[in-house]
């Protein structure tokens, strides 16, 4: 892409994303995702009802009446975005592509992030991890993230989900927040993967999918390409059995994805292209509060 293009897009996306996050996301991402662990903030006479574990002796000695430590929320979290870039994902009937929809939502939750003082990591996978941008906070590093996240090209077309989870639970020491972003159009079983990385990290799903995957037009005779194998084949969609099959293969794999996400207990809301994901991610962050 054209460096003058490209500055144009990350522009447009800024503007929009960060309006996103500025005025609707900032107290729901922040109540939504909350710190992990405790410091200390102050000492206060203790109160009848205070826990005594928390008296401070050494100024309770010195005031000569009991004082307890005062600890608050440590607010400051760090955010991995876990972006499928597979060829999967350069698809849209309606609306828009998937990944252009995948790239919004990643450049809204990376600015209500940096609205809350935490720090924001990407790691683009295919069936591989294609790239790693470790977590660090400030505007000038998500501009960084949204140009990665229009411009980046990867080497394999191909989906595997467990690869980037088990790259969080190994590379990331200190407990995230990590948002998957993909269509989970996929045949690899990634539910172990998912259970392990999700007792480490808060772990949370986002599946962008367009209204083919779910249901075929009936428009004759159609040509379509497997985006992650290159091959190409004639589907007949006046034929009734084939878009009814069609259909069941999309029910069966949504039932897998719904039983591994339950089982890892795993918060997810999936956004169709043509649907305002403004209003998902606010359900999302609804269940979580």
């Amino acid at each position: 892409m054209e460096t003058s293009e490209l500055i144009k897009k990350v522009r447009k996306i800024e503007i929009k994303t960060r309006g996103l996050s500025n005025n609707i996301f900032a107290g729901q991402y922040h109540t939504a995702f909350k710190g992990h662990g405790m410091a200390f903030s102050e000492v206060r006479e203790y109160q009848f009802g205070d826990d005594v574990r928390d008296i401070d002796w050494n100024v309770t000695a010195r005031m000569n009446r009991p004082y307890i430590k005062v600890y608050e929320e440590e607010r400051e979290l760090t955010v991995m975005l876990l972006v499928d870039v597979s060829n999967s994902l350069h698809f849209g009937s309606i609306g828009c592509m998937k990944r252009d929809m995948v790239t919004e939502i990643a450049a809204t939750l990376a600015f209500a992030a940096i609205q809350n003082n935490d720090k924001v990591g990407l790691v683009f996978f295919s069936d591989k991890v294609e790239k790693y941008i470790p977590p660090q906070k400030g505007r000038r590093h998500i501009l960084y993230l949204i140009r990665e996240l229009i411009d980046f090209v990867p080497e394999s077309t191909r989906t595997n989900i467990s690869v980037p989870l088990e790259f969080l639970t190994n590379a990331v020491k200190k407990r995230c927040t990590a948002f998957v972003l993909s269509d989970f159009i996929t045949d690899d079983d990634y539910r172990n993967a998912l259970t392990i990385a999700n007792r480490k990290h808060d772990v949370v799903s986002i599946q962008v999918y367009d209204r083919r995957a779910v249901e075929l037009p009936d428009v004759g005779l159609m040509k379509v390409r497997d985006a992650e194998n290159g091959c190409d084949m004639y589907v007949d969609t006046s034929s009734k059995a084939i878009r009814e099959a069609h259909h069941r293969k999309w029910i069966e794999s949504e039932e897998r994805r719904r039983e591994s996400l339950t089982k890892s207990r795993v918060d997810s809301v999936s956004i169709r292209t043509d649907q305002d994901y403004v209003k998902a991610l606010m359900g999302l962050f609804a269940i979580r509060n």
